[in-house]
């Protein structure tokens, strides 16, 4: 009986891995530009984007929309780790750059690299302001303010669906300490 029971756990954990890895070949296979180590920028055009990010994103990152304020999934979120352009992979911000705002956005005083991100000047609803954008593949992030924490003043405010969050290893976390 208890050779039965092992056999029966030893399958579903093989069907349930096996489906864990398809999912994730199948998000590859759906963007193939989208990698977490490279760091070469991507030329790479709207009607390709379109064919390969949900419908919300490609507004957001490729055609500068905003999602709504408070209603982004990491603007009250607080786990230690890693924020990756949720387009292409590239690395943006540490956890440890993220502080709390009003502004209804995840915000960061710095990114993961001078070459992280891109500005643009943005003159859009009457206003003069720097827009943000990643530095591989130069999707819509948010904008960029002089009213965020020292040591640099800055605040990222970044659009939550243009992220992709990836927590601390425990490995990790006990060397952040």
């Amino acid at each position: 009986m208890k050779n039965i029971f092992l056999k029966t756990i030893a399958i579903f954990l093989i069907i349930g891995c096996g489906k864990y890895v398809a999912q994730s070949q199948n998000f590859k296979t759906k963007n193939p530009y989208y990698s977490r180590t490279l760091t070469a920028p991507l030329q790479v055009s709207n009607t390709e984007w379109k064919k390969i990010l949900s419908p919300e994103l490609y507004q957001v990152a490729r055609e500068g929309a905003t999602e709504t304020a408070f209603t982004g999934k990491y603007y009250e979120f607080d786990e230690k780790g890693t924020y990756y352009c949720a387009v292409c992979g590239n690395a943006l911000f540490l956890s440890t750059s993220k502080f709390a705002t009003t502004c209804g956005w995840p915000s960061f005083y710095q990114p993961v690299r001078s070459n992280s991100v891109k500005y643009r000047k943005d003159t859009s609803h009457n206003m003069v302001r720097s827009e943000v954008l990643c530095g591989r593949c130069g999707s819509h992030l948010g904008h960029i303010f002089d009213d965020g924490p020292q040591p640099t003043g800055k605040r990222f405010c970044m659009n939550s669906v243009c992220l992709d969050f990836v927590p601390n290893s425990k490995k990790q976390a006990e060397h952040l300490k």
